[in-house]
């Protein structure tokens, strides 16, 4: 059945609750409301108000609830409304959700729901991607998905999982992406990355909504002779390190392609390892393509400029390609 990525989501939430009670919601206005997206509509009248909690305004309240309750055997999953007010809550992530395995061998089974990027004219305060902030702390997991089929698994896969997990969905991509996923039970490993594409002329590394960007840039490339290959990392910690390096081995030219800002992103992290691990592989230099360092504009022209697109991909191949 084809359903979006919202319902994708939607639904995983749905089976792991009706399959564990143990699973319950919290966070702002998901309960009589449905989410500001409307991804929990309906599960406060089907689960009951101790399962689906309308929480007051503050996400550190929010998870730090969260953790308290895994520590006494729940799996609770917690919504930031926005990803851009997790930084709220970046004491309660870091410095304890992260460290209770470390420090004294404690399960924090929560899953943090985080609806990211830009797209959407949401300006500065409602459009950022935080996944770098994370995914330089171990103890987390940090999921990024951009199909449907992979959304619901992962986030399946993430409320099973016994550590924190850190779920980011593209607001973008949330009424916009289709596609047919089966109607039973399954999940998406965390921490495998898939190939999208099969290429031979070069690869592109990349994960969420930037995925569709990567697509149109290869179909117009194609039609060039440029043959690229796409790698979604679905997950950005821990990142499969082992995928990344087979592609670029194969392609031996390498474009890291994030919607995040450039200076410390997770294509810095990856062109790292792949000068340190394929460098004898490379016919070029690794390429990063993401967004410039300034906060994300209101303006939609500006917002436009801002956000890497197909256009700028392919400029940056075509180049790559020629060197």
């Amino acid at each position: 059945m084809e359903v979006t990525y919202l319902e994708a989501i939607r639904r995983g939430i749905w089976e792991e609750m009706e399959r564990d009670p143990n699973v319950f919601l919290l966070g702002e206005d998901i309960g009589v409301y449905g989410g500001a997206f409307k991804i929990t509509a309906g599960m406060l009248e089907h689960f009951g108000e101790r399962r689906v909690i309308d929480t007051p305004l503050s996400e550190s309240a929010i998870v730090g609830a969260a953790i308290g309750a895994s520590l006494m055997g729940l799996r609770p999953i917690a919504e930031m409304q926005f990803a851009d007010f997790i930084s709220c809550a970046y004491d309660q992530i870091v410095n304890f959700a992260a460290k209770c395995r470390y420090r004294w061998g404690a399960a924090v089974p929560i899953v943090i729901r985080a609806p990211s990027g830009g797209g959407i004219h949401g300006g500065p305060f409602h459009s950022q991607n935080p996944e770098a902030w994370f995914a330089h702390v171990p103890g987390l997991k940090v999921v990024c998905p951009a199909t449907a089929y992979d959304a619901k698994g992962l986030i399946k896969a993430a409320i099973r999982d016994n550590d924190p997990v850190i779920f980011f969905e593209h607001k973008a991509l949330y009424r916009r992406i289709k596609e047919v996923i089966p109607d039973g039970d399954y999940t998406v490993p965390i921490g495998k990355a898939r190939l999208d594409r099969q290429g031979t002329d070069l690869s592109i590394i990349t994960y969420g909504a930037m995925l569709y960007v990567a697509r149109d840039a290869a179909d117009q490339l194609a039609e060039e002779g440029i043959s690229v290959e796409i790698v979604d990392l679905r997950t950005v910690f821990p990142l499969d390190e082992e995928t990344v390096l087979a592609s670029v081995r194969k392609t031996s030219k390498a474009i890291l392609l994030h919607e995040d800002t450039l200076s410390g992103g997770i294509g810095g992290e990856i062109a790292a390892r792949i000068a340190e691990k394929a460098f004898e592989y490379l016919d070029g230099p690794i390429v990063r393509i993401a967004a410039p360092d300034t906060p994300i504009p209101f303006s939609p022209p500006l917002e436009e400029a801002f956000l890497p697109n197909a256009a700028k991909v392919v400029e940056k191949a075509r180049w790559l390609a020629r060197y």
